[in-house]
């Protein structure tokens, strides 16, 4: 991906208030719930959301996804923006192994509006691709769309059982 950028907007309407989606995306005990594509497990669930908070997940392929049961996928990040129930900003990195100081194969930008619909939430997600090198990268690229319209799909049945 040398000069490439890749990005990804994903627009959806919940049928629930912001407040509640915002604390779907900011309360890790429920982010840790809905994080990932269906399948996935997120074991270790570190998400400080605030300016400069940390982020560190360990996602984990359930028996659904057949030979990749049982494989690791962690990643860690940083948030950059925090404006409450408004955005939210934090950068990713997909990591090589578990070890947090191992080096990351794809980095990106994600960037999560709100928006107030009257009683529903609008909510507009943005990832940009910032970085993309090694034998990893092809194949992240190419699962990320449906790995977070999955992802999101997770977000939107678990507001409903709210």
């Amino acid at each position: 991906m040398a000069n490439e950028t890749k990005e990804l907007t994903i627009t959806r309407v919940f049928d629930a208030p912001v407040d509640l989606v915002w604390k779907a995306w900011t309360d890790k005990k429920i982010l840790q719930r809905w994080w990932g594509p269906k399948g996935v497990t997120n074991p270790t669930c570190e998400w400080d959301a605030r300016k400069n908070g940390k982020i560190y997940i360990v996602m984990l392929a359930g028996k659904e996804l057949g030979p990749a049961e049982g494989m690791k996928w962690p990643m860690k990040g940083t948030f950059k923006e925090v404006v409450p129930m408004k955005r939210l900003v934090f950068t990713g990195g997909a990591l090589d192994d578990v070890d947090r100081s191992s080096n990351t194969f794809i980095e990106n930008e994600t960037t999560v509006d709100f928006e107030d619909m009257n009683g529903k939430t609008k909510m507009v997600l943005r990832i940009v691709v910032t970085k993309a090198e090694g034998p990893k990268a092809p194949g992240a690229l190419q699962g990320m769309a449906m790995g977070w319209n999955q992802q999101v799909d997770k977000l939107g049945e678990l507001l409903q059982a709210f």
